[in-house]
């Protein structure tokens, strides 16, 4: 059984592996100049040297703790808001509005804002996070509570359950696929969010090390922070699955 899930997963992720050896191959042969793509080798070099200095460490501490301050920030509010608006009808008059006006707009163009009003240090990045990520948690909890059958609340409030009790085990249980499926998006934007605002608006973290080696034309080393984001949003990406499936798992309960 275990076999046969390994073979699965290699087998799913089996395209990885032949970019990987394309990537190689292109360099080996010369088809890409190694001042536009460095080879495999000199990347994982490159990145070996920074775990070692330690620099790597600290700005991936300092980018991880960004995105998880800004991220949960956005997913708490962005839950209530979105509740809020679908149950009570003078939360939805006066921000609804608000937010059918705010979600086109590309939510990078606020960062030079954000860097007037908070400068250079953790807020600013927090702040760029949490604004693009709370439009997508607003929706995703407004679409789940509004789709929550009344039924289902006419049979709590039947049965004795406060305003409160009702919020919590039928609104809020009902919704939370919606609001899952809408923090898993919001998830992958708060990576792209962080590493737009450090490249122009930091002194340290990830998007930082990526913008300062690629200005500097070391691009091993540019190459290497690259993975290192695309590893961190994968495995963080992986990781909310199974939470996921965890929070949910009552839905494959028997009847």
């Amino acid at each position: 059984m275990r076999a046969a899930r390994l073979a699965n997963v290699l087998f799913y992720y089996s395209p990885l592996a032949l970019l990987a050896i394309a990537w190689d191959l292109s360099s080996r042969f010369n088809l890409i100049a190694p001042e536009l793509a460095p080879s495999p080798g000199a990347t994982l070099a490159a990145l070996w040297t920074l775990i070692a200095s330690g620099e790597l460490t600290e700005h991936v501490g300092v980018s991880v703790y960004r995105e998880s301050v800004g991220l949960l920030s956005s997913i708490a509010v962005g839950t209530v808001i979105g509740i809020g608006m679908a149950r009570i009808e003078w939360v939805r008059i006066l921000l609804r509005p608000c937010v059918t006006f705010l979600y086109p707009m590309p939510k990078s163009a606020l960062i030079p804002i954000l860097l007037l009003w908070f400068g250079l240090g953790h807020m600013s990045k927090i702040a760029a996070v949490f604004l693009g990520c709370l439009l997508p948690m607003v929706t995703s909890s407004y679409n789940g509570a509004r789709g929550v059958e009344p039924q289902l609340i006419w049979s709590a409030r039947s049965l004795g359950a406060s305003q409160w009790g009702v919020l919590w085990k039928v609104i809020l249980m009902a919704a939370l696929p919606d609001i899952l499926s809408g923090a898993r998006i919001a998830l992958a934007l708060s990576w792209l969010l962080l590493v737009a605002a450090e490249m122009m608006i930091s002194r340290n973290g990830l998007g930082f090390l990526i913008s300062y080696t690629g200005e500097t034309g070391d691009y091993a080393n540019m190459f290497a922070a690259i993975l290192v984001v695309v590893a961190i949003g994968f495995f963080s990406d992986r990781f909310f699955l199974l939470l996921m499936r965890w929070a949910l798992r009552w839905r494959d309960l028997p009847a």
